[in-house]
């Protein structure tokens, strides 16, 4: 006869939010996102307005004047793309400010919950936060608050 194996569940989600360090990186990461995207916008609307004013003129401007002016806008807007994407392409500053700022809180609760499971003998630890497709946990399964206080945190 087979043994019977041992499943838990973590929130994860609830997990983050109960550890104040997390919190202020979220805080942190948002304050930067906010700042860089603003500092994006206006750029854009540099480039807006430079050709909105380009449009209005073109009919008074020389041919080499106009082949200037669209020189310009075209080379505002190339240097607003690679300003966005230093800020928010794949391996931009926030991914690194996320990166260094939230990655070694998420490896301490993945040690918590490794721990926790080895301790507790489970077979499987589930996560029941973000759009895990479990639909129905009972919550005398839930060890998030043991993973909490695996941590340092009292719940």
């Amino acid at each position: 006869m087979a043994a019977a194996q041992k499943y838990a569940f973590v929130d994860s989600e609830y997990i983050r939010k109960n550890i104040p360090a997390f919190n202020t990186a979220q805080d942190q990461l948002n304050n930067l996102s906010e700042k860089w995207e603003k500092e994006v916008a206006d750029g854009y609307a540099v480039v807006e307005q430079m050709y909105k004013s380009y449009q209005n003129e073109a009919i008074l401007l020389s041919q080499d004047m106009k082949i200037k002016r669209e020189e310009a806008i075209i080379s505002k807007e190339k240097e607003m793309k690679e300003l966005q994407n230093k800020y928010f392409g794949m391996e931009g500053e926030l991914f690194k400010k996320r990166e260094e700022l939230v990655k070694p809180i998420q490896d301490e609760i993945l040690r918590a919950i490794k721990t926790i499971a080895a301790e507790g003998s489970y077979a499987v630890i589930f996560d029941s936060a973000a759009g895990g497709n479990i639909l129905f946990a009972n919550p005398k399964f839930d060890i998030s608050d043991q993973v909490l206080e695996k941590l340092g945190y009292k719940n």
